[in-house]
């Protein structure tokens, strides 16, 4: 598949899944667009990316933010939401404030995007959910509920936003930078358990998500999808 000549947006692609979906569209040979509300991590991801990458600082909880960036915009070809900052706990131990804020970055963040974004008639936008969505787990509640509207709004947006494509990729338990606060042993211990315990018999990476991106972008005949990609963690 070539990409060559397109336009794509990664907001939240300045780590973990959002970078490796960069690194793959650029590998097709598009120019990527890497966003994030941090400075350092966009000037970082840039120069990692090398050339046809470019960075931008861009808050999905800003309203007015968001409306400005895509007003001066052209319309981008193909537009992938991966940013997320959210908390995770039991619905009683997780202060109000903590799962609002939640909701706002993961959910609404997306809204906002998807009620600004400018995108190309056959274009695509593709939002990053999570499997907790339809296995939910003790102790995050929050995240199942967030997922699920994700999912939901996907194929609303879907109907709304024709002829742009929406989708929406639902990981597991993948590999990122999330997971860096973990001490070694334990990081690793956590990977090879849950790795036993899926079917496929390992932990996800970026590279594999971003192969579903892929997907949705190339694939003019998917739309309002949702596609499980969690080594079989939904089933398992």
């Amino acid at each position: 598949m070539t990409l060559s000549g397109k336009r794509i947006l990664i907001i939240g692609g300045t780590s973990g899944i959002g970078f490796g979906a960069a690194e793959a569209v650029l590998e097709a040979g598009a120019s990527v667009l890497v966003a994030s509300r941090s400075a350092e991590k966009v000037e970082a991801a840039a120069a990692r990316l090398g050339e046809r990458a470019f960075g931008q600082i861009l808050d999905t909880t800003d309203e007015a933010g968001i409306e400005a960036f895509f007003a001066a915009q052209a319309p981008f070809d193909h537009v992938v939401v991966s940013a997320a900052r959210t908390k995770v706990a039991a619905v009683r131990e997780l202060p109000l404030a903590d799962a609002y804020d939640s909701m706002n970055s993961k959910f609404w963040g997306a809204y906002r995007v998807a009620r600004a974004a400018k995108i190309v008639d056959g274009g695509s936008l593709t939002l990053v959910s999570g499997f907790l969505s339809i296995r939910p787990k003790k102790g995050a509640a929050i995240q199942s509920a967030i997922n699920a509207a994700l999912e939901g709004l996907t194929r609303g947006l879907a109907l709304e936003l024709a002829p742009v494509r929406v989708n929406c990729v639902s990981p597991g338990l993948v590999m990122t930078e999330m997971y860096g606060g973990l001490a070694g042993d334990a990081r690793q211990s956590m990977f090879e358990g849950a790795a036993q315990r899926l079917p496929v018999g390992l932990v996800g990476t970026p590279t594999h998500i971003a192969v579903q991106i892929m997907a949705f972008i190339a694939n003019p005949y998917l739309t309002g999808s949702t596609v499980y990609v969690d080594g079989g963690g939904a089933i398992a």
